[in-house]
């Protein structure tokens, strides 16, 4: 097992380091729900405002996943109304997309074992696992349903034509 940065023989971290195709900011475009997206941090941003297409054309003009992040900022009194009980399995489908739509995503995220994923993030305690290492790494944890996904569909037995 090849150990990068601050990985280990349990964990792979993948805010900054080796495993950052992981992150959302990391420059691999995504095709969700119609449009293309730079990357998967600007089409989780997009969902956030369903119901403010103004919003939602200013997501679409940034350039980058930063810029995408700082829109959504500015405008998070426009959020949708449920979008903290529907962030999770979008956030989901946003990583199952990009893992489906990129095989060195898919690639990177089988090498990672069995190891658990942290989204190394001292800024974040939900996605990520906060400035104490105490957060709910989300992110992490989602990653790690769609490996298992991932490695499900490929043991499955072929249906054979009758």
């Amino acid at each position: 097992m090849e150990l990068h940065g601050l990985d280990t023989e349990t964990h792979v971290f993948f805010y900054e380091q080796d495993f950052y195709v992981l992150s959302n900011f990391s420059a691999f475009a995504v095709v969700f729900n119609g449009p293309m997206f730079p990357t998967s941090e600007a089409a989780y941003h997009w969902q956030k405002f369903t119901n403010a297409p103004e919003v939602q054309r200013l997501l679409f003009d940034t350039r980058s996943a930063h810029d995408a992040f700082k829109v959504a900022e500015a405008n998070k009194g426009k959020r949708r109304k449920d979008w903290d009980a529907v962030k999770v399995p979008i956030m989901k489908d946003i990583l199952r997309a990009k893992a489906a739509q990129h095989e060195y995503v898919r690639r990177k995220l089988l090498a990672t074992g069995d190891r658990t994923l942290v989204e190394n993030s001292w800024r974040d305690d939900f996605w990520g696992w906060g400035a104490d290492g105490c957060g709910h790494n989300m992110l992490g944890k989602l990653w790690m349903e769609v490996r298992a996904e991932l490695r499900a569909a490929a043991e499955a037995p072929c249906l054979q034509a009758a």
